[in-house]
């Protein structure tokens, strides 16, 4: 299995069980999320509780919960929404500290595309909830998760370039 780690912050974002799509020059990784039910299994034993003289849900605390399974899965931690000001703020200070880890050849692609990606970002920017890492380290690559139009499951995108492989 691999992990995707946010390359600043060493925090799980992502793994091979999410199938990827790049867009954007290869900047981006588009993965679709899904709405999924935690909680509240059902279990039969084969006891009937009223012939035994308990009540049916008798110390039984089912809270089924409806969670994204990429936001559960690594702790995805939601962030508030950025103004323009504040992405391209935000954007400025990303950039500048991922260049820094990337080798020579990565660094060129990374600059030549970077812009095009931000002004797709920018072009959503309404739509975004906005997710950081468990460890909610504020110079860490954010993940974008948006609703495609008609979709009822949100769509994630990762910034390929800040995402480190590691097998586990």
């Amino acid at each position: 299995m691999l992990v995707y780690q946010d390359l600043l912050t060493g925090d799980e974002l992502l793994s091979d069980s999410f199938p990827y799509k790049e867009i954007e020059n290869g900047m981006l990784w588009e993965v679709e999320g899904k709405w999924v039910v935690q909680g509240a299994v059902s279990v039969d034993i084969g006891a009937n509780p009223s012939a035994e003289g308990g009540e049916e849900d008798e110390g039984v605390d089912d809270q089924a919960v409806k969670v994204v399974d990429i936001v559960d899965t690594f702790r995805l931690q939601e962030q508030p929404a950025f103004d323009k000001r504040q992405f391209v703020t935000f954007m400025k200070r990303y950039i500048k500290n991922l260049t820094l880890k990337l080798d020579e050849e990565k660094q060129e692609l990374f600059k030549k595309h970077i812009e095009g990606a931000t002004k797709f970002l920018l072009s959503k920017l309404k739509d975004f909830q906005f997710f950081v890492g468990e460890s909610m380290h504020d110079d860490g690559g954010l993940v974008f998760a948006y609703y495609k139009e008609g979709a009822t499951d949100p769509t994630f995108l990762y910034f390929a370039y800040g995402l480190k492989e590691v097998k586990c």
